[in-house]
């Protein structure tokens, strides 16, 4: 491999993964893992489990080291958080319908687009999604930290408007700064 940028340096190779397989690929080559809990949180813990227990340390890692990747949309309400996220939630019922397009804009009320299989598909898949005001955000990551002992986290955060993109991750990190000191 060579790295642009980078080259010449130890550059640190992860394996991202939503299964158990690339769990235990992870675990058996002694690689960090991160897994897609984004949009596929069903196996997480299992697959947590499964590459904690089978790592094989390895040249680049002696111990298991885990990234769970988790949407946050964060905002100054609940309310206006929850509408943002209503972009996200479009988008991953365009994807189930096979249909292609940009990140739509967000909508006052999401029953009128998807059925009732569809919101139940979108809501399992967005499971590890916090969505609330810094206080509610800061209790899920907590909640979150403390139920998979993750090494570090990953943050998604799929939002219409760009300056409340950028508001929802300034807000993630000054929880961030919370919580760690």
């Amino acid at each position: 491999m060579r790295p642009v940028p980078g080259y010449g340096e130890r550059i640190p190779v992860w394996l991202l993964g939503s299964s158990l397989y690339s769990a235990q690929l992870a675990a058996q080559l002694g690689l960090p893992f991160a897994f897609a809990s984004h949009f596929a949180p069903d196996m997480l813990f299992q697959a947590l489990h499964l590459y904690r227990s089978n790592f094989k340390p390895s040249a680049r890692l002696e111990k298991p080291y885990a990234m769970v990747c988790i949407n946050i949309i964060a905002a100054d309400s609940n309310r206006d958080a929850e509408f943002l996220f209503t972009s996200m939630q479009q988008a991953f019922v365009k994807l189930r319908r096979g249909e292609t397009g940009q990140l739509p804009p967000p909508v006052e009320n999401m029953h009128q687009l998807w059925s009732a299989s569809e919101q139940y598909g979108v809501q399992q898949a967005l499971s590890m999604s916090l969505v609330g005001d810094k206080t509610k955000v800061r209790h899920g990551l907590e909640s979150i930290l403390r139920e998979t002992e993750a090494d570090e986290i990953m943050v998604n955060g799929q939002i219409f408007d760009h300056q409340a993109r950028l508001h929802s991750f300034d807000l993630a990190m000054q929880v961030k700064e919370e919580l760690l000191g």
